[in-house]
């Protein structure tokens, strides 16, 4: 998996995970040869930029047995490697092995590398658990009075970070801008990706957007929830996401879209294609009654603006109900396109596959036939739903492709 962050970046988790394997796609070549004793590994990864400094979690005492805390380790390691961010950035390489840790934030200008068979595994001590100020998006915490833990692996206000290798996985991308996630497999009890941008009025006020995003060849299995969530909190706004070549498998939503009133803020330009859904309990889901809030003190006037959704070329099978959409009374959800899309059933699925109220849009060549507010316009082509065909700004940067060369003796 690589992500790719070019401009302010926040990645967080709300839960403590016993384990967290990272799992996803290794990005070039493997070698090795016999030179004196020792043995030489290059490894190739494509980034924004190569890094002019190297070094592996051992280089600080790392150990990789499961049992040995490397909290420390893994601090002294980023802090370390943070003074190159102005002298041609950073890696850090971490090897095969069982790396019990606690949290740890990244730095700019960063690399973390996972080589395969290399687990994070993240430690049971509370004390290495710190609990944060909540984030200026949220106003409070979500797991612990007054502030919440942090994440296994975080950062904040950050530029140009990588989280590739022969493994990788990474989740909940807050008020960033300019961020690439493909070739990711995931495995979760939540949703696979979640994108956020704050929290009521507190997210309002920070007014720090998600945009930009592209999530690509992503493999989901999540029981519970979806393959991209969206929201709930989303006050900052959502804008330019686009998601292509996703698979979900046994997941409860595909793409799913959550607001309330008293969050503001809008989710719009929304675009994704070719689906591949096995085992579903909805293909779409968005709801405007997701109703947990910060406080009592959001503004209950103020209303999401969701438009411009758009989602063509899927094929779904063994689904429950093909879709659930749900807007907000005197609020509709508008400009909704749905193209090409042929969803399966499953033997016992709903009666009525599709329910809707305040949504507003159209659709053409779906099967079975969409809700009445989501007129089929026939098989002829809906271009609405079509990808833009200029990139974003992500998609656009000429990627670089690094190697780094491991000595074993």
């Amino acid at each position: 998996m690589e992500l790719l962050g070019m401009s302010p970046m926040r990645t967080k988790m709300t839960r403590i995970v016993t384990v967290l394997v990272l799992l996803g796609f290794i990005l070039g070549v493997r070698g090795g040869e016999a030179r004196k004793g020792k043995v030489a590994e290059s490894f190739a990864y494509t980034g924004i930029s190569c890094r002019r400094h190297t070094a592996s979690i051992t280089d600080f005492g790392g150990v990789g047995d499961g049992k040995t805390s490397n909290t420390k380790v893994f601090h002294d390691a980023v802090n370390h490697l943070s003074k190159y961010a102005s002298d041609g950035g950073a890696q850090l390489y971490v090897p095969a092995g069982k790396w019990l840790t606690g949290s740890f934030s990244l730095t700019s200008h960063f690399t973390l590398y996972l080589q395969k068979h290399a687990l994070l595994l993240a430690s049971q001590d509370m004390k290495e658990w710190p609990v944060l100020k909540p984030l200026p998006s949220y106003g409070r915490g979500r797991d612990a009075a007054g502030g919440r833990f942090t994440s296994l692996i975080y950062g904040t206000n950050l530029t140009d970070v990588i989280v590739t290798g022969a493994n990788g996985t990474i989740d909940g991308q807050d008020s960033c801008t300019n961020v690439k996630i493909q070739d990711s497999y995931i495995v979760s009890g939540d949703d696979c990706i979640a994108v956020k941008s704050g929290w009521d009025e507190y997210g309002i006020s920070f007014g720090m957007p998600t945009k930009q995003l592209v999530i690509r060849r992503l493999t989901c299995i999540s029981p519970y929830s979806a393959a991209i969530a969206l929201g709930s909190e989303m006050s900052g706004g959502i804008q330019d996401v686009r998601a292509e070549d996703i698979t979900a498998v046994h997941t409860e939503s595909g793409v799913r879209i959550k607001t309330a009133r008293g969050r503001g803020g809008f989710v719009k330009d929304i675009f994704v294609r070719r689906m591949s859904l096995h085992t579903m309990k909805w293909v779409f889901w968005m709801t405007g009654n997701y109703k947990q809030h910060a406080d009592n003190h959001y503004d209950p006037n103020a209303l999401p603006v969701i438009q411009g959704i758009n989602y063509r070329d899927i094929v779904a099978n063994n689904v429950s109900m093909a879709a659930r959409l749900e807007g907000i009374e005197g609020d509709p959800f508008t400009q909704i396109c749905i193209a090409n899309v042929t969803i399966g059933m499953a033997a016992k699925a709903k009666k009525v596959p599709w329910t809707c109220t305040d949504v507003e849009g159209i659709t053409s060549g779906v099967s079975p036939r969409p809700c009445d507010l989501l007129p089929d316009q026939g098989q002829k082509k809906i271009t609405a739903c079509d990808f833009p065909a200029k990139p974003l700004s992500i998609d656009r940067v000429v990627l670089t492709t690094c190697t780094y060369r491991v000595n074993h003796m």
